[in-house]
């Protein structure tokens, strides 16, 4: 039943999987290394909400910044650009919920 994968990224990089695609949402495990960052992005079709599973991630909206640690919810309205950052020296793993799919 649980869909998390194992990953353990290489320090400055970010692995991704899908987790759950269906007609209605996706949910995407994003495992970020030390000093791995996503780019600030934004989904004009969806709600994005991020779901801190482990360690602490700098969540990004606009230009607000803010450390999440596990567990941690952060929603990002519709059109939104967010983005996320691990400054931290373990990996941080958090998954993204877009709903209605892109």
């Amino acid at each position: 039943m649980d869909r998390l994968p194992d990953v353990t990224p290489e320090p400055g990089t970010i692995e991704t999987r899908e987790l759950v695609v269906d007609d209605d949402a996706l949910v995407k495990a994003f495992f970020l290394g030390p000093g791995a960052e996503l780019d600030a992005h934004d989904h004009p079709e969806s709600l994005n909400v991020f779901h801190v599973l482990s360690g602490t991630v700098t969540v990004i909206q606009e230009d607000d910044e803010e450390a999440i640690a596990a567990p941690g919810v952060v929603a990002h309205d519709r059109g939104l650009a967010h983005g996320a950052r691990n400054d931290t020296d373990e990996t941080a793993v958090f998954t993204a919920t877009l709903a209605p799919l892109p």
